[in-house]
């Protein structure tokens, strides 16, 4: 999460979602940098105006504009999936490294999930409810329009360096799958195609 003052701008670190890069590109602007814990780092708009954003309001007498991220549902599970593939994860029980794309997905619509799949959801990170949601919300595939925001609000131009990039993996799904996860992860979809 990163927050500029003057700027009245916070902006949320939606998990693989490219935050890492966007924290080393901007950090140096950011009038408060939170990296760690992931739990600080991965503020959700539920969290941030419960907590964070009442003392940023208070203190500044102003509202912020809280934007993030958000990747196409199925790619960011995938993303995930790929990300839990590396050989260094601290906790066995959440790597991928034995199952197929297939088998993460359909355990991500379990409920409730295994530890390897419990990855939360996007919806209920970026826009929990219908009067608690980030302010503006844009697509992660279409980061330069995200990229040409932060310029314009920060007067500064923006370079993102590759940081963090999961390693490549099959991400096929089964058409029952597929079906399931539309089902599943429905809310996530619907949000997805409402953005500009």
């Amino acid at each position: 999460m990163l927050v500029f003052w003057e700027q009245r701008l916070v902006i949320l670190a939606t998990p693989k979602t490219g935050s890492t890069a966007i924290e080393a590109a901007l950090e140096s602007l950011a009038a408060v940098s939170v990296q760690r814990p992931p739990a600080l780092k991965h503020t959700n708009v539920a969290r941030y105006h419960r907590f964070v954003g009442p003392y940023l309001e208070a203190s500044a007498g102003k509202p912020f504009t809280v934007v993030a991220l958000m990747r196409e549902p199925r790619d960011w599970l995938g993303s995930w999936y790929r990300y839990r593939q590396r050989d260094d994860i601290p906790d066995q029980r959440k790597s991928t490294s034995d199952m197929t794309f297939d088998h993460f997905v359909n355990a991500w619509c379990d409920t409730p999930r295994p530890p390897f799949a419990d990855v939360g959801s996007q919806a209920r990170f970026l826009a929990p409810s219908a009067d608690k949601r980030a302010d503006r919300i844009f697509r992660y595939e279409e980061i330069g329009t995200f990229l040409s925001f932060l310029e314009d609000r920060l007067d500064f131009e923006v370079h993102l360096p590759r940081l963090n990039v999961s390693p490549s993996a099959s991400l096929d799904l089964s058409p029952a799958t597929e079906n399931r996860l539309a089902q599943a992860a429905a809310e996530d979809f619907h949000l997805y195609a409402s953005l500009d």
